[in-house]
């Protein structure tokens, strides 16, 4: 046995346990707006507790535990704590990356541990609408930013034709949209166009409706509850599913209603999460992120419907294309992709 090679595993197993520690301290720091508060400007942990109206023992702690990690800076000659651009950017800017949430989804999803570990020995399987709310809610607030930087900017003018007919006035069926950030987007961005979103989860439902009727497109967006293998309506122009087949039981099937749905002219715009045919070049830390969150969403979800098919979310392109064929589609390319997401363009 090599000692330094021990060591060095040792440190790296620290690093981890530290960073998931620190997980509970970053969601107090969302629900309470600390982050936000922090951007403020520098302050003491005395003088943060009268900015935030917070226990001063508490937020001394947090505090610490917080510049340890690198989220929060410290000035040892003043005894200040605050946050560079680049950090509060990416946790307290709400047009920014919302990093904080991913942390709520994480923690949510966490909480089923029990169910999980007895799926493992079972395989059975654990949906969506099983886990706690800051699942739905956290992915949710995490995923938005990504849409508003890409969706209409760049996902949609890389299909063909699409953006034009959008612009013009066309019909979008927008599948898995969960709490309806994407509908509502496209909305916001095509005056002319009508978008229906559709999700199996009640509650996701209705707090789209509500939100889009915040957003003043509540006319020209509807939801329904529905899964993606029974949804309504059909001579779409346009059907979108973000990060959603590779959660399905039956992805096939999801498929062929897709292309049912389809005008004869009509796309599939599929946003998967990116990952390579080659299982080795996905040990990467966003591949752990995803193979991890897989484990405890993704996958359960998939053996808890009918056909289990379970595709996981580092699924890869050729899976990915292989559920096309099957489902009868002809038309498959690459249309976009990011460090996150692969982006699919699909005609029948």
């Amino acid at each position: 046995m090599d000692h330094g090679k021990v060591m060095e595993f040792m440190g790296k197993f620290v690093a981890d346990l530290g960073a998931t520690s620190a997980a509970g301290s970053v969601v107090v720091g969302h629900r309470l707006g600390l982050y936000s508060a922090l951007a403020q400007g520098p302050a003491t942990p005395e003088q943060f507790a009268e900015r935030t109206g917070c226990h001063p023992r508490y937020l001394t702690e947090w505090l610490r535990g917080q510049a340890a990690g690198g989220y929060v800076s410290y000035d040892p000659a003043t005894g200040e704590f605050s946050l560079t651009p680049e950090q509060a950017f990416c946790l307290a800017d709400p047009n920014g990356p919302n990093m904080a949430t991913a942390f709520l989804a994480s923690l949510g999803a966490l909480r089923a541990e029990p169910q999980i570990t007895e799926a493992f020995r079972t395989g059975g399987g654990f949906g969506w609408h099983e886990h706690n709310q800051d699942v739905s809610v956290g992915s949710d607030a995490f995923f938005r930013p990504g849409y508003v930087a890409e969706l209409v900017p760049s996902w949609i003018p890389a299909l063909e034709g699409v953006d034009a007919k959008l612009a013009a006035g066309g019909r979008v069926a927008d599948l898995g949209c969960g709490l309806g950030s994407s509908s509502i987007l496209m909305a916001e961005a095509y005056l002319r166009s009508t978008v229906v979103g559709s999700d199996y989860h009640t509650e996701s439902i209705e707090l789209a409706r509500k939100r889009a009727t915040d957003a003043g497109v509540g006319d020209r967006v509807s939801f329904e509850v529905a899964t993606a293998q029974t949804f309504t309506g059909t001579n779409y122009d346009l059907v979108t599913m973000f990060d959603a087949l590779h959660d399905m039981g039956d992805p096939v099937g999801a498929a062929r209603r897709v292309r049912e749905a389809l005008a004869p002219d009509g796309t599939w715009l599929l946003v998967e999460p990116f990952a390579s045919d080659k299982v080795e070049e996905n040990f990467n830390p966003v591949g752990r992120l995803y193979y991890s969150s897989s484990t405890f969403l993704c996958v359960p979800n998939g053996l808890s419907q009918p056909v289990g098919y379970a595709l996981g979310a580092q699924a890869g392109e050729a899976a990915i294309r292989q559920v096309m064929v099957e489902a009868g589609f002809t038309r498959f390319r690459r249309a976009a992709q990011t460090p996150f997401n692969l982006v699919y363009e699909i005609r029948p």
